[in-house]
């Protein structure tokens, strides 16, 4: 289990299934190392609200975090991935989006196994419930996923489907 705090709520969530952390390891791999960091399951301290989420991923600069502590703050962040489940579908299409983008992440990649399909959300606006992305583009398995802010692409081909409807 892991517990993360969304505007003032502790949201309880079961760990992940294999399609999910394959798809993890996948974009991780994905990410060049000589120039950004990519965590695993980091709390993000998020200044302008009562929420510390915890992506699937949060991609920073090497340099730009701390060397230690629990948090990484949000400045620091360049990119957060979420993969979503059949329970996390919500959360990670509609209010971790509006924390993301209210918060300046600018990068919110959304990859959910179920549609076969990966939301690049990009240009953060506004504040709070009423935040989003200006910007989004949705790619099918099988198409190279354009990652412009890391100056990167990763080939979606080998990403797992999740085979319950």
């Amino acid at each position: 289990m892991r517990a993360e705090l969304l505007r003032g709520e502790i949201v309880m969530t079961r760990s992940p299934d294999l399609v999910h952390n394959y798809t993890v390891a996948d974009v991780q791999d994905g990410v060049p190392r000589s120039r950004w960091l990519a965590l695993q399951r980091q709390y993000v301290e998020m200044h302008r609200e009562t929420s510390e989420p915890i992506p699937d991923i949060v991609v920073l600069e090497r340099g730009a975090g701390p060397d230690s502590g629990r948090l990484v703050p949000v400045e620091a962040v360049t990119m957060l991935v979420e993969v979503v489940s059949r329970a996390s579908a919500y959360r990670d299409y509609v209010t971790k989006r509006s924390i993301y983008a209210g918060a300046g992440v600018p990068l919110d990649l959304i990859i959910d196994p179920a549609a076969a399909e990966c939301l690049v959300l990009t240009e953060p606006y506004g504040s709070s419930e009423r935040a989003d992305y200006r910007c989004q583009r949705n790619w099918r398995y099988g198409e190279t996923l354009l990652l412009s802010v890391l100056d990167t692409s990763i080939d979606t081909g080998e990403f797992r489907r999740d085979p319950a409807p």
